[in-house]
């Protein structure tokens, strides 16, 4: 990506469309407006303009032009905005006049959100706060994507990086004042108590229950139980739909089918399985093993017991797993256990509000700062180790641990984008559409 060239893209929706935006980003930018709308409209206030073309000057469309001069803008570079009528000839003659003049060229994805990086406009977790807040399903993740893209987790890095930068120059300042006899005492005093108690900060923002993750990724709840227990009826009536196979045969579901819903503003990912048993059948066996490496990786297990069988209860817990009696058509069923049918709707506005319950319990006290991605979480940790060295190694030279206060710096800025984050810009930014 070339910062000499000047930029442009479509940025609004699919066409047509009642409105669509192009938004410009550059050098030339200046030049473009004046050229094609005429003037240069007052800084952040919307003119009606004549859009022009720029080989014959024929009118292609009326519309509002919006100018934002650099470095205030969302690029740090001059940027534009024409708000034109959405018809696919009108933004693709504008596009195609755009494309004609010399230093311009169409947007690679993600390129405008990169060129507001590099110029320090955003850091890497607002951009993918952005890009999260772009891509949001439901209300819990618009939230928590907000507030990311607001900087709200960048504050938290950026103080315990500069709380480490801090420490690391009070030790190196014992290397620099060692022969001097008037310096009473050492000038790192405290400093290693000091990161022991930001280790145990981290350690313990750490200790989320994954909350961030869960929200953006969904919570992941997987149907289990014996064959026929009416796992695949249940996944079509939580998702409305015929989505699974049903029939009377057992052992019909054989992979994994998910579905996502929003149950109470969150995302939830629902996963039918295989039912559990033992078989000769290779296909079916494969099928099982799948079933229990996703119990494994869920954040719920419904373990569905049908409730004319005297068998059908799991043989362990398999961990944050509620055990529901299945086909109880009439709610007849003499039982302890919550019950269900599909057929009749009998007990499913409950199992809905115990999901929705569990969901509410699981985010209620959550932090705004919240880890939301799994590189977050790995640096986290490896600063986390990095200062447990540290704290612990009390006989080491102070030129060796003051090297793991470093390391723990480094784990935090590459978070946000201040360290070594070269390799990552591609993966990040291809996450966005062109116009952004």
């Amino acid at each position: 990506m070339s910062g000499l060239d000047t930029i442009f893209a479509l940025s609004s929706g699919q066409l047509p469309s009642g409105i669509a935006v192009i938004r410009i980003s550059g050098s030339r930018c200046r030049f473009v407006i004046e050229t094609m709308a005429g003037k240069l409209p007052s800084p952040r206030k919307a003119s009606l303009c004549e859009i022009v073309s720029f080989e014959d000057k024929q009118v292609l469309d009326q519309g509002l032009v919006l100018w934002f001069p650099g470095p205030k803008s969302f690029t740090g570079e001059d940027c534009a905005e024409l708000q034109i009528h959405g018809g696919r000839a009108v933004v693709a003659a504008v596009l195609r006049s755009l494309g004609s003049i010399d230093g311009l060229r169409m947007a690679d994805a993600g390129e405008f959100s990169r060129r507001a990086f590099e110029n320090g406009r955003l850091d890497l977790t607002e951009l993918e706060g952005l890009s999260d807040l772009i891509a949001a399903q439901s209300e819990a993740q618009r939230k928590q994507a907000y507030f990311q893209s607001r900087g709200e987790l960048r504050q938290l890095l950026e103080d315990w990086r500069h709380r480490l930068i801090h420490m690391r120059a009070l030790v190196e300042a014992d290397f620099d004042f060692s022969d001097e006899e008037d310096v009473p005492g050492s000038v790192a005093d405290g400093v290693w108590d000091k990161a022991q108690e930001l280790r145990d900060e981290i350690a313990t923002h750490l200790n989320d229950g994954r909350i961030g993750e869960i929200v953006r990724d969904g919570f992941r709840i997987v149907l289990m139980g014996l064959p026929n227990s009416g796992k695949s009826s249940l996944l079509n009536a939580l998702s409305k739909r015929d989505v699974a196979i049903v029939t009377e045969i057992a052992g019909t579901t054989r992979d994994l089918i998910e579905v996502e819903l929003d149950i109470a503003g969150y995302l939830v990912v629902v996963c039918d399985t295989a039912g559990i048993r033992d078989s000769g059948d290779f296909i079916e066996q494969e099928g099982v093993r799948r079933a229990k490496e996703a119990g494994d990786q869920a954040d719920m297990i419904i373990w569905l017991w049908e409730a004319g069988a005297e068998d059908g209860a799991p043989e362990t817990n398999l961990g944050n797993q509620i055990v529901i009696r299945s086909k109880d058509d009439d709610g007849s069923l003499k039982t302890d256990l919550m019950t269900i049918s599909t057929k009749s709707g009998y007990g499913m506005e409950s199992l809905i509000s115990l999901i929705a319950r569990q969901l509410e319990t699981l985010v209620s006290n959550a932090d705004q700062r919240l880890v939301t991605r799994e590189r977050h979480r790995s640096a986290l940790v490896d600063s986390v180790t990095e200062l447990t060295i540290a704290i612990e190694d009390k006989t080491g030279p102070n030129d060796l641990r003051v090297e793991y206060l470093r390391k723990a710096s480094d784990d935090v800025g590459r978070i946000v984008g201040r360290v070594d984050v070269e390799d990552l810009l591609d993966v990040i930014f291809a996450e966005f559409c062109v116009g952004k």
